[in-house]
């Protein structure tokens, strides 16, 4: 199962169509929430109790989805988010995947500091993202593998922030990255508190 998370201004519908195809291929089960606020994802309004809490649900109510084999992957504001909720729930999900994200300022990095399993991490980006830079990109993916993460990059040359236009090579690239992830014991949610 891949839970996909959206980029500002858009809703769940818009990452869990570019999936479609891949998923009946593969036998994947998409959940695509929305964000309370359109325009981004929050801690602790989105997740990660709330995300946990809704992968649970699915687990519970479709018995062809592996408790040890469910994923994260988002775009833009997704893709931040999907590695704050790598980070805060890395025993909850096998693994992530993102497009067009980074970490940017320095407060953001903190939430390394919180992850209690070295989660694998897989990062697109366009060399001509305007909004995320590559040099943003390698800074969040040496912070990570410093940190013990397994990660991997790929710069996707002479593309810019538009997933849409790539989405399938993106998604296939991410699926080959994910299905080779699981979980060694079942998911365990963390409880965190958030101030």
């Amino acid at each position: 199962m891949i839970v996909l998370l959206h980029g500002s201004g858009r809703d769940g519908s818009t990452l869990v169509e570019p999936w479609k195809d891949l998923a009946d291929k593969e036998g994947l089960v998409l959940v695509g929430p929305n964000a309370h606020n359109a325009q981004g994802w929050s801690v602790p309004a989105d997740g990660p109790e709330l995300l946990c809490a809704l992968a649970d649900h699915v687990v519970k109510t479709q018995p062809v989805v592996d408790p040890r084999r469910v994923y994260l992957f988002g775009h833009s504001a997704g893709a931040v988010f999907t590695l704050n909720m790598a980070m805060l729930e890395p025993q909850y999900f096998a693994a992530a995947a993102l497009h067009a994200g980074a970490w940017r300022s320095p407060d953001e990095f903190v939430y390394l500091d919180v992850a209690v399993r070295k989660i694998p991490m897989g990062i697109w980006v366009g060399d001509r993202d305007a909004f995320f830079a590559v040099r943003d990109v390698n800074a969040t993916a040496d912070a990570l593998a410093k940190a013990g993460h397994p990660v991997k990059v790929e710069i996707i040359k002479n593309h810019d922030h538009n997933y849409y236009v790539m989405s399938s090579d993106v998604n296939r690239a991410a699926w080959a990255f994910l299905k080779t992830c699981q979980l060694e014991t079942d998911p365990q949610y963390i409880a965190h508190r958030f101030q």
